[in-house]
């Protein structure tokens, strides 16, 4: 113990000398004459900034630049964290009227680079940097047209200064996000003072990485997250549309990651108006997205039923999808949530069966709670969620131990639907495999639901529930013959019922709204597992 003890503290000595030098390195003027080498070019390939469209949400009322505090605006003290980077980050510009004074946006600029010429922690990090970037080439009918010569040097040093910073310091980020955002601002670069050798060859090369390490072999985020998959089918159109528009050839490799990561976002995201909630995704729409898909003339079709681990069936009334894969990497597992075997069910464009959502903020205590199993419409035993989760050093909550995927079936006729699938998240503990089985007959509006507890060797004995959450405005109660429970969304009845077993109706948490939580209902069946095998078998039938 005294020498584990020992060897964590040198560890923590060592990183913490590390850092403290590369700090030391990356203020230095040895390091700003390094990145300072530039070739004196010119901006030539200006973006369209609507091409944008797809990441930036715009303000539907433009203000103008003289809405501004000209005096204040780069005083650190008048900003909290998350609206300082949202300031340095300068996507702001995007809600400008074009009608705005160009030399007062230039002044703004001009002011900024005067104090951040060099190198600086607080806004030089990945994330902010490359989207300022973005930003002021985008931008660049206010952010560069009718300006000075020398105003046009200086914009131009200071972009490439910050790009050849970028270049030295993305291969060294954990977040592949990050890297992401970077690689893009760098192809942009690369483009718009058309330097292939330094910037654009990098750029391919770098995202050539980010496909290899962040994608799987069927082009699905390794993270399983559906944030992500929406995130970097974003980022790949937006670069391909800028080689488009910039009459540079584009790589095969990205019309096909884009064909790949569009055939996913078809089959879970299109043609629904409710957002599923598995593995760190929260309530968005994917309305503007949409039409800027259609606009840009991308169709996107999936003849599947399943993708990313993710059993999908729909027809035009019901959605049923069930999470029938396993547990990502531990390096891609920071926003995964425990929630195997779990399903949403969507009627009429309206959530009758969702999960809870996720709490993205991984410094708050219910970061945690909303990754455990309990959040999810499954299995739980003894309280305890089917993955292993522990905090890490950077305040992430990663997997340490994870669940295998033993078997999966889907049969999706017209007039009968079956996911079929069981985990071994609970075999080590407590000798128990979990085998769900949920059918649909659309004829008769009918969702039959089996959970199999098929018993091993080191069987031990404890207490199970089996959890359906609902979305807060779904309004419950229990029949006066307490065999069923009615379930009202807007102007549809369904009918909640498990003959054999023990079921409730409980108050808990819904996270499905970033960073925010409110009250829901759920319903809840539980008892003690049994050395024989079980079969718990409940119902939802549409009434109304």
């Amino acid at each position: 113990m005294i020498f584990k003890n020992s060897l964590n503290y040198l560890t923590q000595f060592f990183f913490f000398f590390t850092n403290k030098t590369r700090s030391l390195y990356l203020n230095s003027n040895i390091y700003n004459k390094k990145i300072s080498k530039i070739r004196n070019k010119n901006l030539e390939y200006k973006p369209s900034p609507s091409l944008l469209d797809c990441l930036i949400k715009y303000k539907k009322k433009k203000i103008s630049i003289e809405d501004f505090s000209l005096n204040s605006i780069w005083e650190e003290n008048n900003f909290k964290e998350k609206d300082y980077k949202k300031l340095h980050s300068f996507f702001w510009l995007f809600s400008l009227d074009l009608k705005s004074s160009k030399k007062t946006t230039q002044k703004i600029i001009l002011k900024w680079i005067e104090n951040n010429h060099n190198y600086n922690y607080k806004n030089w990090d990945i994330d902010i940097l490359s989207k300022r970037i973005i930003a002021w080439i985008s931008n660049s009918k206010l952010t560069y047209e009718d300006s000075t010569d020398s105003y046009k040097e200086k914009f131009n040093i200071t972009i490439q200064k910050q790009i050849n910073h970028l270049i030295n310091e993305i291969q060294r980020s954990d977040l592949v996000d990050d890297k992401m955002i970077g690689c893009t601002a760098i192809i942009l670069t690369g483009l718009s003072y058309k330097d292939k050798s330094k910037y654009l060859d990098f750029g391919f090369n770098l995202l050539k990485k980010i496909i290899k390490l962040s994608l799987d072999n069927h082009t699905f985020p390794k993270s399983r997250s559906l944030r992500q998959l929406n995130f970097y089918l974003k980022y790949f159109i937006l670069i391909r549309e800028w080689l488009k528009e910039s009459q540079t050839d584009i790589p095969e490799y990205i019309d096909e990651t884009i064909y790949y990561l569009g055939q996913s976002y078809s089959l879970i995201n299109q043609n629904t108006k409710a957002t599923i909630l598995f593995n760190g995704n929260n309530e968005s729409d994917n309305e503007d997205f949409n039409l800027y898909l259609s606009r840009l003339g991308y169709k996107f079709k999936n003849e599947s039923n399943e993708t990313g681990g993710y059993a999908v069936l729909k027809n035009k009334k019901i959605m049923l999808v069930m999470d029938i894969g396993e547990s990502p990497e531990k390096k891609f597992s920071h926003n995964y949530q425990s929630g195997s075997l779990s399903f949403e069910i969507i009627s009429n464009g309206k959530k009758l069966i969702s999960n809870s959502g996720y709490f993205q903020n991984h410094q708050h205590q219910l970061n945690n709670v909303s990754k455990s199993t309990a959040t999810h419409n499954t299995l739980i035993i003894d309280n305890q969620s089917s993955c292993k989760l522990r905090k890490q050093g950077d305040g992430y909550s990663r997997i340490e131990q994870g669940i295998k995927i033993l078997k999966k079936k889907i049969i999706y006729e017209k007039n009968y639907w079956s996911i079929n699938s069981s985990h071994d998240g609970y075999l080590k503990n407590y000798g128990i495999i979990h085998d769900r089985q949920i059918e649909f007959y659309p004829e008769k509006n009918k969702i039959i639901g089996r959970d199999n507890l098929i018993k091993k060797k080191n069987f031990k004995s404890s207490n199970f529930e089996i959890r359906f959450h609902l979305q807060p405005n779904a309004k419950v109660m229990k029949t006066q013959d307490s065999k069923s429970i009615l379930i009202e969304i807007n102007d549809e009845g369904w009918k909640f019922r498990c003959e054999n077993e023990k079921f409730e109706i409980e108050t808990g948490l819904y996270f499905g709204k970033k960073n925010s939580y409110t009250e829901n209902q759920n319903i809840f069946i539980s008892g003690m597992t049994q050395k024989e095998n079980q079969t718990i078998k409940w119902e939802l039938i549409k009434i109304t």
